[in-house]
């Protein structure tokens, strides 16, 4: 039974007829006002809104279904229910001409009590079901258009597009009115690259399965989006797919921060094998001297006290890595903290200089200083400046082969008042190519150099100095020209003030080390100098003619020249691949006998199994046993 709130509208001209038709519909619970009329009909509707009109077809002035006709056409009361009755006209034409007239249906008098209130629920019924699907169909649209996703409905079996919503146009860059009526209109947003492949899956809903895809759009300015699309099958009362419901994603961001979080994986592996490497590589002459101390007899005086520097340089070097390794965790926890002074620039070069100079000697480089003709003072930390520029030149002095050039160029550059101190350390190493000057920053970068380069570093040295020098207010920036043709790397301080001074130059004196003859011979390579003498003496006091060499590129030469029984080969080595090298040694026919050991610090399966297949007949990690390296010699 439908409430009684329900309002009807009885019109009829005929006094005892409409009479009982309200005394029937009052019983029944609804609430009834009447007219006699077609006019006072159309006014009642339009005032009173009622639910339903009882409208019958003969009216005195105008005729019921031009009553009806007007009540539909008017967008005030379009949604009321009209149902037509008549006592005269109730044949099959009339029927008819009544429901095209927009009656929701119609009754022949005479009219009985129950058909009548039967016909009245039937009708209210109905509303109350377009009433809801209404508010349905208003709330879903409220819902699609308030969505950050695309929501789209295909009809079946045509495929034809029946909804796509707003968020059409912020994702894929296009107006949803651009869109045509076939199913795959879409498809002309999709990346090149893309399309087929989703064309192809698309095709395949035509047994109405679900899917779950990622591929990119491409918008009308050329941007590039990830999307998620995910197709389901809507089904009605029979489980009959009468629709195909999508809903679309944007996951650029997503796609993003995974892109990060591998590369931040990836980076990390990196870190830990370089860190292994690191903390061997200093060990291995460490041990080295240490071995030469115990065995060297006290008449060497000169050989132990090389040895002793040795260990001295390479502490220092472990020092130096843990050292980098805190103050990295400190900067990204925020605990360093800068102790400001003004600070003459000149003494914080010097202490770089001097902070370097080892490295620069051993690998026998030139360094050559210039300074203005001014003194220059900034607002720091002098500690902290002086390690940043000392790192600058230890960089410089590793990444370029022995006998290279370093410089560091101090200008005072700007107008006054925005003056910038400008430090430039420049050589001419191995260089970066341009693909890796806007990673080299980044925490754990390690830049791309020569195929198997070993990565000397951990990869925090330029992170650290490139924080450091912000929280002073400066900048750090890198240019190469190229793989082979150096760097050079700008510090940029804001300056205070300057005064008159003497410019300065200084070069400083390479020194190259000994070398030392015995009986067995053995050639050794690494352009680890400190390493290589080390394992070098070592070998001299255990009966071997020992000979090293750092220069990769004419170690076939020498090979040649020298005839060694026994190459114990780094695998990093400035400008060539160790793999390589090797291959080309046991690729020539005079040294294919050449026993060949492997000696750096990566020692992962991974690792031994390129050395076994490069042709190395030993692998040794850093730093080897005594015993080990004896065995690696003499193919035990």
């Amino acid at each position: 039974m439908i409430a009684h709130a329900t309002l009807i509208l009885n019109v009829d001209d005929n006094d005892g007829a409409r009479y009982a038709k309200t005394r029937i519909l009052q019983s029944a619970g609804f609430r009834v006002v009447e007219a006699e009329n077609g006019t006072d009909a159309l006014a009642f509707a339009r005032r009173d809104e009622p639910d339903l009109v009882l409208l019958d077809v003969k009216l005195p002035d105008i005729n019921g279904i031009e009553v009806c006709r007007r009540i539909k056409a008017d967008p005030a009361t379009a949604a009321i229910l009209v149902l037509q009755t008549s006592a005269a006209l109730t044949g099959r034409d009339d029927k008819i001409r009544g429901l095209e007239g927009g009656a929701d249906n119609y009754l022949a008098a005479p009219i009985e009590a129950d058909e009548l209130i039967a016909n009245v629920n039937a009708l209210m019924r109905m509303r109350q079901t377009q009433s809801a699907l209404r508010d349905s169909e208003e709330r879903f649209r409220q819902l699609t258009d308030n969505i950050e996703d695309v929501f789209w409905m295909f009809a079946v079996p045509s495929g034809a597009l029946v909804f796509v919503s707003p968020a059409y146009a912020s994702i894929f860059g296009r107006l949803a009115g651009e869109l045509g009526s076939t199913h795959d209109d879409w498809l002309a947003a999709v990346h090149p690259d893309d399309r087929a492949g989703v064309q192809r899956r698309w095709k395949a809903t035509d047994e109405y399965h679900s899917y779950d895809e990622e591929f990119r759009v491409v918008t009308e300015d050329g941007t590039i989006r990830w999307v998620r699309d995910r197709l389901f099958p809507v089904r009605n009362a029979r489980d009959e797919v009468y629709r195909v419901a999508r809903v679309t994603s944007d996951i650029t961001r997503r796609r993003e921060m995974e892109s990060l979080l591998r590369a931040a994986d990836v980076n990390k592996n990196e870190f830990l094998a370089t860190l292994a490497h690191e903390l061997r590589n200093p060990l291995s002459p460490i041990r080295s001297a240490a071995a030469l101390l115990a065995n060297g007899g006290d008449d060497n005086i000169g050989l132990r006290e090389r040895a002793r520097d040795v260990i001295t340089r390479q502490v220092d070097h472990l020092a130096h890595l843990v050292d980098d390794l805190l103050d990295v965790a400190r900067i990204s926890q925020g605990k360093i903290v800068l102790r400001r002074e003004d600070i003459n620039i000149g003494p914080v070069i010097a202490q770089a200089i001097e902070t370097a100079t080892p490295l620069l000697q051993a690998r026998r480089h030139t360094l050559d200083v210039q300074l203005p003709a001014v003194d220059i003072w900034v607002s720091g930390d002098a500690v902290r400046l002086a390690q940043s520029v000392g790192n600058l030149l230890h960089n410089a002095a590793k990444f370029t082969p022995e006998q290279g050039k370093v410089s560091i160029r101090v200008e005072l550059v700007g107008e006054v008042g925005a003056q910038v101190a400008r430090i430039d350390v420049i050589d001419n190493g191995i260089g970066i190519e341009r693909g890796n000057l806007s990673r080299i920053f980044g925490m754990f970068a390690q830049v791309s150099v020569a195929p198997d380069r070993a990565q000397e570093g951990l990869g925090i040295g330029l992170s650290l100095v490139s924080r450091l020098l912000e929280m002073h207010g400066g900048r750090l920036l890198a240019t190469s020209p190229g793989i082979g043709l150096g760097s050079k790397f700008t510090v940029e301080l804001p300056v205070i003030r300057s005064g008159m001074a003497p410019m300065v130059s200084v070069v400083v004196p390479h020194v190259a080390p000994p070398a030392e003859p015995a009986r067995l011979r053995v050639l050794l390579v690494d352009d680890n100098v400190d390493a290589m003498e080390m394992m070098g003496f070592l070998l001299t006091e255990m009966g071997y003619d020992t000979l090293t060499a750092s220069d990769a590129h004419s170690i076939v030469a020498t090979a040649l020249a020298e005839r060694p029984d026994v190459i114990v080969l780094d695998i990093g080595l400035p400008g060539i691949d160790g793999y390589q090298l090797a291959r080309l040694i046991k690729g020539h026919a005079d040294l294919a006998h050449t026993r060949l050991v492997a000696h750096t610090g990566y020692g992962s399966p991974e690792d031994r199994q390129k050395a076994r297949d490069a042709g190395f007949d030993a692998h040794l990690v850093k730093p080897a046993q005594l015993a080990a390296l004896e065995a690696a010699l003499r193919g035990e």
